[in-house]
Formats: C-alpha cells, sequence, structure tokens
C-alpha cells in the first residue's frame, strides 16, 4: 500500500472523488460505510443519486470546479441511500493534476454533539434523578394516604363529587406510577455483557410491541443477515429497542403509521470520547417511523431526563435508552424532519476471546 493509499484508507470522514461527468472514481473506507455500499460498487455511480444535500449545492460544486476554487458549506442536511439525513459540514477542492476531478469531504456534525451529550449524560441524570429518588419516597406515603382518603370520601359523597375524587385517585396514581418510573431509571443496574444475536432482541421486542402498545402499526424488518454478534445485555438492550418502538407507536395517530427496523454493518464506524476512551461501533440500528418528527425546540435536548414532546409525558423513556447505550460504550442518535424520524444506535461487536468462550 502507498502512503496516498493509505491516507486515502484513513481519512475518519466520508470522502469521494466525483469525475467531471459527476460520478464517482473512487470512495475511502468511511464513505462505503456512510453510503452502506462497496467502494466497486460505488463507482461509476452518479455522486447526485447517491447524496442527497439540502439546501442543493450542485450549481456552486460546478462553479467552484469550474474556477478552480473550493468550497464550502457548513451547515446541510446530508442524506444517503436508505439513511435519514444528518446535519454536516461539506468540503469540496479540486484535485491537483487531475483535470475535472473534485474531492468532496462529508463531516457529519451531529456525531461530535452526540458523543458529548453520551459522555456527559450520566453526570446530568444522576444529578436529576438523584435528587428525585431522594423524594420519592416522602412523596410517595402521602400520595397513598391522599389516595385512600379519596376512596373513602367516594363513598359518602353525592353522585356530583364523584368525578372530583376520581380525579384525585387517577392524578395520585399518575404520580406514583412517574415516581417508580424515576426509581427504576436511577436504579439500573450495569450491563452484564455477553454474545448478543440483536436480530433476536429485534425480534422479540417487535412481537412485544404488535401484541400491545404498537398493535395498530406497521413494522417492516430490513434485517443485514450476515451482522455479527453483539457485546452487550440481551435484556437491557430489549428495553432500549421497546422504549423506541413505543416512542415511535405514541407519535402516530389512532390509524396507525410504519415502522422500519434496519440493520447493518459500517465498519468504519468509531467513537472517540473527549477523555480518550472509545472504540469501534460497527453494529447499527436504525428505527424510522413517518410520524410528525421532533419538536423543533426540544430536539437537541431529547435524551435530557424529563424532556418530553408529549402531553403527561416523563419524558424518562429516551434518557433510559442513552444511559442504557451509554454504559454500553455505544452510540445514539436522532434525526428527525415532518415525516421520518429516525434513530439510530451503534454498538461494539463481540470481541473474539467472549466468542471463542461461549
Amino acid at each position: 500500500m502507498t502512503r496516498d493509499t493509505a491516507i486515502w484508507a484513513s481519512l475518519p470522514v466520508p470522502a469521494f472523488l466525483v469525475d467531471a461527468q459527476d460520478r464517482i472514481v473512487d470512495v475511502n473506507s468511511a464513505g462505503e460505510g456512510f453510503l452502506n455500499t462497496s467502494s466497486k460498487s460505488a463507482r461509476g455511480e452518479l455522486f447526485w443519486d447517491q447524496i442527497t444535500i439540502d439546501p442543493p449545492i450542485e450549481d456552486a460544486f460546478d462553479r467552484a470546479r469550474e474556477n478552480g476554487t473550493p468550497l464550502f458549506v457548513n451547515d446541510a442536511d446530508v442524506a444517503a441511500a436508505g439513511r435519514g439525513p444528518l446535519h454536516c459540514a461539506i468540503q469540496t477542492t479540486g484535485l491537483q493534476g487531475e483535470k475535472g476531478i473534485m474531492l468532496v469531504l462529508i463531516s457529519p456534525r451531529e456525531l461530535a454533539g452526540r458523543m458529548t451529550q453520551n459522555h456527559t449524560v450520566k453526570s446530568a441524570a444522576q444529578s436529576a434523578i438523584g435528587m428525585a429518588e431522594m423524594l420519592a419516597h416522602e412523596i410517595k406515603n402521602p400520595l397513598a394516604g391522599i389516595t385512600g382518603a379519596a376512596q373513602l370520601l367516594s363513598m359518602n359523597v353525592g353522585r356530583e363529587d364523584i368525578e372530583l375524587t376520581d380525579l384525585i385517585v387517577a392524578e395520585s396514581r399518575r404520580i406514583v406510577k412517574l415516581l417508580e418510573q424515576v426509581e427504576q431509571f436511577g436504579n439500573l443496574s450495569e450491563p452484564h455483557r455477553r454474545a448478543v444475536n440483536l436480530h433476536d432482541v429485534l425480534d422479540r421486542a417487535r412481537r412485544s410491541a404488535q401484541l400491545g402498545f404498537g398493535a395498530h402499526m406497521t413494522i417492516v424488518e430490513d434485517y443485514d443477515p450476515s451482522l455479527p454478534l453483539a457485546y452487550g445485555d440481551p435484556d437491557q438492550l430489549l428495553q432500549v429497542v421497546l422504549n423506541l418502538l413505543k416512542n415511535a407507536s405514541e407519535v402516530a395517530d389512532s390509524k396507525g403509521g410504519n415502522i422500519r427496523i434496519r440493520t447493518f454493518f459500517e465498519h468504519s464506524f468509531r467513537l472517540r470520547r473527549s477523555d480518550g476512551t472509545g472504540g469501534s461501533l460497527p453494529l447499527q440500528i436504525e428505527i424510522t417511523d413517518d410520524g410528525p418528527g421532533l419538536p423543533p425546540e426540544i430536539k437537541d435536548d431529547i435524551f435530557d431526563p424529563f424532556v418530553s414532546g408529549r402531553e403527561n409525558g416523563t419524558g424518562l423513556g429516551l434518557a433510559l435508552v442513552s444511559k442504557i447505550v451509554s454504559d454500553h460504550g455505544g452510540w445514539v442518535s436522532v434525526s428527525s424532519q415532518p415525516g421520518q424520524t429516525t434513530f439510530r444506535l451503534s454498538l461494539p461487536r463481540a470481541p473474539r476471546e467472549v466468542l471463542e468462550a461461549t
């Protein structure tokens, strides 16, 4: 391998060489993962058929090629076939000595932001949940008394007042349920990790959803049959997928909607946190729904505890997802627009020594 070839293969962001007819000449390893296809398959394809950029930059791209000047786009939504849009920075420049050939670098901004969020979610969650846990016991005891008193009152009041006592009982029980979820969040144990078939976890979650909260939804599977075993706690990963499926089901209208569960392998995907930890996360799960999308005002905080876009939502479901994935050394992200919201989980594969021990 020559030095130039090694540098090309080692680039940490998706990189493409595009000829004068806008056809792909070459793709690096990160670009193969971004397109979810091989370099061999991508060569000769029209770049704009493989990559969609919003706002469109085709005209500016042509001018940069004609004038021999670089092009920088700091904020754009970039989507590839079968992948929801990611917020990216784009850099293009002509390739020296190669007339008409353009180098295109795509740098997802969402990755850096979510890595920081995953790294800090434990401390943020522990602060909020720790305080709630301290109060939970003291709050639940008087709530039990209030509920009992309201039930006794309901036996001796007129019909016109029954609605009020029923409201007291219902709201007290709702608060108790919230406190129990807080306690569940705070008491989550460390994952007991082993080699896990992610498709078995996904099938369990899908069956459970379709028998319960997701009965009104159409769930479509798009699995990579060659996906290697993951390294994780199957019960906790099941909870993650159930939470995401429940979230997608609850935002749909009463007529239902569609959920797509997709798995694929992205060998070049690596996580590097600010403290220097991280590693390879090649196993990808995407859960996409066709609901209304996330409210813009909470989009950047959706994984924080007590942030919810639904009336009477607890805001703990996605916070739990982020906590569990972070505990697994993984990464979770979301891209959302009206009609398409995609949650993506990136997880480590089972190491060789674990596979050999099973």
